[in-house]
């Protein structure tokens, strides 16, 4: 009977906290109604995309108006006068059947002046002449024949003459060159550069057909073949192709600000207007009123890429219409569907990241600003795939935005059987993301200190007496990110005046410095001037006995897992070959043994330690999520490497280094696995150099490095991978001292979790 009682309330309790739908229809309607009354809303959503693209189409007339083909201003300086020569000027343009259409002759007016010296009579040179003219905007380009041109095309005919009589000559059948001056740092100069230059090509040609003829020998002599192009693409799939570049890249943006300004509207504009606190006193709990508002937020989202869309789509035809361009027409049909389901977690993704921002901000003047960063971000992933080269694979799909623009790409362009294997993970990607965000913004709503900021104002000295007077224990959350940022953006500007290490000596100056100086100075000082204990803000307590020993252990027993994850982001994102033998020349055939461990593993382990796993993590912390400080403080870890392969697997070693970190309560745990890690991959990549030797001790351990497998065996990994999971659990049950935040935020979690409605 206790049992049956039990499960029945446990039961109950499971249905209660389930999420009442009919909440947040009630909420997604007020929302909707409200958007709908606003004529801003109204105007950017339905009103301008029907503008906008109209309005583009017939700017664009406009503008081509001004653009037509302008008449080029040419000067030709001492033109070829032998009657022997093909015609290259005729009165004052150049000869009609040097342009693929005669009509193109028309476009350039020729100026001949006569023969004259290499100096002329100013003093100036033919160059600084042709500078002088341009300058003035006289002519686009000027064109420099030598005075004894004539003289010289004679002498090279009577040399190809007695050439092919053998005679002897022909060995110096040379000409003086033709100059073209262009201007090349003006557009109209450059394109004068062009047409002239494509014109003297012809003329050239046209006098090596005739002295091809002068010989008895036919035209093809020179050109014995043509080279024949056949595109195997049907006109569809030229169009597909095009069409899929543009519009993937229009969805995602205004996907993006579709839902940003509903967003702002939503939560800082209802924190303005006062209404926000009547709706938190409402019976709906605060996910259904997150699910709410999200709902809305994408269904504006939705119809503004959609009505941008079709507007897009209606003007571009007109647009089409009017101009011939037998490759480029409507986009194919099926392009909607694969448009519309792409739009659904995009939207969802990108109004889950604008309700987060929008409900931390405090004014809707200060939720405008957080546009341009969303769109910083946003930007470098839709522009990605249109760098050429960059096609849908495994390592492109597993980039969030970029994975579904490749996708799309594929889908519109016909490709379904190349992209099939790839859905999953573009799907999975995506909706990880929407997840992701979504706990962020929920996390937004349930956080009173978030959405009852107060505005303030804000003065540099008020802020810096206020950082130096109040100073806590450990840093704030802000200062931890200010910190790695300043790390991030020193090692950046630091990038652009060092160069590349071509000695062991110029390795261990860059590695000392972008420690020391890069790295650590930052950290130290932010915690001598802005923490009472900079001790407790490195965790530079004494950790429990047997926590050093288990984090040597751990970094022993996970090196053969780490060494197959590096196999792995090296198969997905290949490395360059070059960077790949400098690093391994420079690392384990250069110096000795012990200088190398110093610079490659002792070094980096103290100044990284006291940066990311000290004063980093403990303000991160402060925030009141343990394991968001830990992969924020990993992603500053691993952006500080030069190499993104490396980048990679440095976040993934950093959650374990933070994790061994925070449960021992200590830094030098994390520092002795830092150290041993390092010295592992130094002391294992010098091993493998003598792994060519059948006869070598460690072929039971490892398989040779160029049969381009695991280094390891896989029942040595299969351990690896068991043995750390045993000491990350051990390290995850010992019990640890909580920051205040952490201690109120799980405290809250607890008391939701068991509250019971009603």
């Amino acid at each position: 009977m206790t049992r049956s009682t039990n499960w029945r309330r446990s039961a109950l309790k499971v249905a209660t906290r389930r999420m009442n739908w009919s909440n947040v229809r009630l909420i997604l309607g007020r929302e909707v109604r409200d958007q709908l009354r606003d004529r801003r809303t109204l105007f950017m959503i339905a009103v301008l995309p029907l503008l906008l693209y109209p309005l583009m189409g017939m700017s664009f007339f406009q503008v081509v108006q001004f653009m037509q083909d302008h008449a080029i201003r040419v000067l030709v300086v001492g033109a070829p006068q032998s009657p022997s020569l093909p015609p290259l000027v005729d009165e004052d343009r150049f000869a009609a059947d040097l342009f693929p259409e005669p009509e193109d002759a028309r476009l350039l007016n020729v100026t001949v002046q006569p023969k004259e010296s290499a100096r002329q009579p100013d003093g100036l040179t033919p160059v600084e002449r042709a500078r002088e003219d341009m300058r003035k905007g006289d002519y686009d380009v000027v064109v420099y024949f030598a005075p004894t041109f004539d003289e010289q095309y004679q002498r090279f005919a009577r040399d190809l003459a007695r050439s092919r009589s053998g005679a002897g000559g022909g060995k110096g059948l040379r000409m003086a060159p033709v100059e073209v001056y262009p201007n090349l740092a003006k557009d109209a100069s450059k394109a004068a550069h062009r047409r002239v230059s494509d014109a003297l090509a012809k003329w050239r040609e046209a006098i090596g057909r005739q002295n091809l003829e002068a010989s008895q020998l036919p035209p093809t002599t020179a050109k014995p073949f043509e080279i024949a192009t056949v595109d195997v693409a049907e006109q569809g799939q030229r169009k597909a192709a095009l069409w899929s570049k543009i519009l993937p890249f229009v969805l995602l943006i205004w996907a993006l600000t579709g839902a940003f300004y509903p967003a702002i509207d939503l939560c800082a504009g209802e924190k303005e207007r006062g209404t926000l606190e009547t709706l938190l006193s409402s019976p709906a709990e605060r996910i259904e009123i997150v699910w709410g508002k999200l709902l809305t937020v994408m269904l504006f989202s939705m119809a503004t890429a959609i009505l941008n869309l079709a507007s897009m789509g209606v003007a571009g035809s007109f647009l089409l219409s009017q101009l011939d361009l037998p490759d480029f027409g409507p986009p194919p049909g099926l392009a909607i569907v694969w448009l519309l389901v792409a739009l659904v977690p995009v939207s969802a993704l990108f109004s889950a990241l604008c309700l987060a921002l929008a409900a931390f901000a405090r004014s809707s003047k200060e939720g405008q600003y957080y546009l341009m960063p969303v769109m910083l971000v946003t930007m470098p992933l839709t522009i990605l795939p249109m760098a050429p080269g960059v096609e849908l694979s495994f390592g492109n799909s597993l980039i969030p935005v970029t994975g579904v623009i490749l996708l799309l790409r594929a889908m519109l362009e016909g490709n379904y059987v190349d992209a099939l294997p790839y859905i999953p993970l573009v799907v999975a990607v995506t909706l990880g993301c929407c997840w992701l965000a979504i706990r962020w913004a929920t996390e937004q709503f349930n956080t009173e200190s978030v959405l009852f900021r107060e505005s303030e104002r804000w003065g540099l000295g008020l802020w810096v007496r206020h950082l130096l007077r109040d100073r806590e224990a450990t840093p704030s959350f802000s200062e931890a990110m200010f910190c790695g940022v300043l790390i991030l953006l020193i090692r950046f500007f630091m990038s652009f005046s060092v160069t590349v290490p071509q000695t062991f000596d110029d390795f261990v100056a860059l590695v000392v410095v972008t420690q020391l100086v890069v790295i650590a100075t930052p950290a130290l000082l932010m915690a001598i001037m802005l923490t009472r204990s900079p001790a407790q803000t490195l965790q530079l307590r004494w950790p429990p006995f047997m926590a050093p020993i288990a984090a040597i252990v751990l970094a022993v027993v996970l090196h053969p897992t780490v060494n197959l994850l590096q196999m792995v982001v090296n198969r997905v994102y290949p490395i360059n070959e070059g960077i790949a033998k400098q690093f391994d020349q420079l690392l384990l055939e250069s110096g000795g043994l012990w200088a190398v461990l110093l610079v490659i593993a002792v070094i980096p382990a103290v100044c990284e330690e006291l940066a990311f796993r000290g004063f980093i993590l403990s303000g991160l912390r402060r925030g009141g999520h343990k394991w968001t400080a830990i992969v924020v403080s990993s992603i500053f870890f691993a952006a500080t490497h030069a190499i993104f392969q490396q980048s990679l697997v440095a976040f993934a070693v950093g959650i374990v280094l933070a994790v061994l970190a925070i449960q021992s309560g200590s830094i030098w745990p994390a520092i002795l696995f830092h150290i041993t890690h390092n010295s592992l991959a130094v002391i294992v990549g010098r091993a493998t150099l003598r792994l060519s030797d059948d006869a070598h001790w460690l072929h039971w351990l490892m398989n040779d490095p160029s049969a381009g497998g695991p280094l390891y065996h896989w029942p040595v990994i299969a351990g690896s991978v068991a043995a750390s999971v045993a000491i990350l659990y051990w390290f995850h049950r010992r019990p640890y001292a909580r920051t205040a935040e952490e201690s109120l935020h799980e405290a809250i979690e607890h008391q939701s979790a068991h509250w019971l409605p009603g």
